[in-house]
């Protein structure tokens, strides 16, 4: 392809700081790869001496695919790496010991943490959460626990930081933030080091530099080369920075010119994605804030479609209304896998996929599980598998799924036994083996009988109750919301919370258990999880794609903007959901949500230019 006047200026800088603003389908990617192999091909640079940073794996493959045509073999000696793997590799190289840790193994950690210190007020995903933002903003433990000293619940947050500190220091363990913040100590405190690195890698070019946070901001400063003969490159847009809660800081591209002044900046304003009436769409909504780089979002693309905007009554009619366009779309011109469904937060899938299950419309959720499949859901539908029929195989899967939700510390040999038993002793399933099986251990045997007189009060209520009633029962009995949460008062507003919420919602529509049980089981089949189908996904997934049709909906004040967010960060997320669209956009908002009455987004009469 071709580079445009802009592209080729931003791909021919050799020497110097410079920054690349690029609005959505400029064709970022490519100018940085176009750069990188002008500077070996017509300034003569070494590939080894350049280095390229991302923020995912699959960004990172991107610039190589990019890369290799270019460059052929050539192209493996470029250092491409995203910037938790080029710390982890900093760190190996100077010699520091340590094994990471991160995933259920940090929950597991912290949880150990927290016992010994007798916290129980607290989930572990909060505390771990406030201590990556500290990190994220270079901030320690000792440095936290002093800006908080009038905060009760920060200073319990502290205490279990720094003890948290401690335990992964005795234990040669780093987590994921901990690989940016040693590094950053190490260049700083090192200059052997730091000098050894800006040697090495004299073209530093960085990618997505907005969703840097302060401490990768200051790992990326300490590497920049001193002498003429050195570049540092970034490209980014701050119309798309939308990872605030992670720690991201817009701040970084805003004000890099003045971080770095005498610093270039080019701007790709060229878009080759999208209809002229998807860019003003997009110009209009994004015009609304405040702190922003100035610039255009202009385009060569022939004219389309007007956006269309859906009103629907509630969440079903959206969804009926959405089903119904996809049908002509698809009857028309389009196939399923160009259509895309964007939303603020996974709950709002759960209406759509219900709809598009009884309309027979393939589809899949883009790196995620379907609706009735997710953890907190399926667990509740387990329940109701269990109580339904404790009898039978489906019965014995459902047992072995909920017995330790929540935890009632049967571990694997329990349950091994309990098969086993229910086997020798001629005992067919298992809940008719747990209420037989001899237990000695003391805390076990309560935990079971407790059990047993939970799940038979629930089935003897099953024959007047309808699934709704049953959720709401096992909700309230198990205190399931606080459990699945792990927050002391559940907010309506946690994404695990809403995904209960809603399923309530779809219980409601059954009269009995077994009909509602066997809809919820039909998701399992092969056109629930179509890669040809529709790309459900949010908007967070949907960064970097782009698709022909594209429907944004929820467009409801609370929802988005949503009520916990900062306006200008919620109008970038809508921002970027509204530029993923190629051809077609359609906007939907209901006058009601969760039966109750609901206000129109604001950001829907910015868009279409009302405002």
């Amino acid at each position: 392809m071709q580079l445009n006047a802009n592209q080729l200026a931003a791909s021919k800088f050799k020497n110097g700081i410079a920054s690349v603003v690029a609005v959505p389908g400029s064709g970022k990617t490519l100018t940085m790869t176009n750069r990188i192999a002008y500077l070996i091909q017509h300034h003569g640079i070494a590939p080894e001496s350049i280095l390229g940073l991302t923020f995912t794996r699959n960004a990172a493959q991107a610039m190589r695919d990019k890369l290799r045509p270019m460059l052929n073999d050539v192209a493996a000696r470029v250092t491409l790496s995203t910037i938790h793997s080029f710390c982890y590799t900093v760190l190996k190289d100077a010699g520091k010991s340590f094994e990471l840790l991160h995933g259920k193994e940090q929950i597991r950690f912290i949880r150990i943490i927290m016992k010994k210190h007798k916290i129980r007020t607290l989930s572990p995903g909060t505390i771990l959460r406030e201590i990556s933002l500290a990190k994220n903003n270079i901030i320690g433990a000792e440095e936290f626990r002093e800006i908080y000293l009038d905060d009760p619940t920060m200073e319990t947050i502290g205490v279990i930081y720094q003890a948290y500190e401690e335990e992964k220091t005795k234990s040669y363990l780093l987590d994921f933030n901990d690989l940016i913040i040693e590094v950053c100590r190490l260049l700083k405190n090192t200059p052997e080091i730091r000098e050894k690195y800006q040697q090495t890698f004299r073209h530093i070019l960085v990618d997505e530099f907005q969703d840097t946070n302060p401490a990768q901001a200051e790992i990326l400063n300490l590497l920049v080369g001193k002498s003429k003969d050195c570049s540092f490159y970034v490209t980014g847009d701050d119309w798309q920075s939308i990872f605030n809660f992670i720690g991201a800081s817009v701040g970084n591209l805003l004000n890099f010119k003045k971080t770095f002044p005498g610093s270039e900046q080019f701007i790709l304003d060229m878009n080759y994605r999208s209809t002229p009436q998807i860019l003003t769409a997009c110009f209009n909504l994004i015009q609304h804030n405040v702190r922003k780089i100035e610039k255009s979002l202009l385009t060569q693309n022939p004219d389309g479609q007007a956006v269309l905007v859906i009103d629907a009554s509630n969440e079903d009619d959206e969804a009926i209304k959405i089903a119904q366009e996809i049908q002509g779309l698809v009857s028309d011109k389009f196939t399923h896998h160009d259509i895309a469904i964007l939303y603020r937060a996974n709950s709002q899938s759960r209406v759509i996929e219900d709809v598009f299950s009884q309309n027979d419309i393939p589809y899949h959720i883009e790196n995620g599980m379907t609706f009735y499949q997710r953890r907190e859901v399926k667990i509740l539908l387990d329940y109701l598998r269990l109580i339904h029929d404790p009898g039978s195989v489906v019965g014995d899967d459902a047992l072995k799924n909920v017995i330790n939700a929540p935890n009632r510390y049967m571990g694997k040999k329990f349950m091994a036994e309990l098969e086993d038993f229910a086997m020798n002793e001629n005992h067919n399933h298992l809940y008719d083996a747990l209420k037989r099986k001899p237990v000695a251990v003391p805390y076990l045997k309560h935990n079971i009988r407790e059990f047993i007189k939970l799940i038979d009060s629930l089935m003897h209520k099953i024959k007047n109750a309808e699934p709704a009633e049953m959720i709401m029962m096992l909700r309230e009995t198990l205190d399931y919301d606080r459990w699945i949460s792990e927050d002391d008062i559940p907010s309506p507003d946690d994404n695990l919370i809403a995904n209960l919420n809603e399923l309530q919602i779809a219980a409601s529509k059954y009269k009995d258990i077994p009909t509602f049980l066997n809809y919820t089981d039909s998701f399992k089949e092969q056109n629930r999880n179509d890669k040809e189908g529709v790309s459900l996904m949010t908007i967070h997934k949907s960064k970097g794609l782009e698709f022909p049709v594209v429907f944004c909906i929820g467009f409801v004040d609370g929802v988005m903007p949503n009520v916990c967010g900062d306006i200008e960060e919620e109008r970038r997320i809508a921002f970027v959901g509204v530029s993923r669209a190629m051809k077609l956009l359609f906007l939907s908002h209901t006058t009601t949500r969760m039966g109750r009455s609901a206000k129109q987004s604001p950001f829907l009469d910015e868009i279409l230019g009302n405002k």
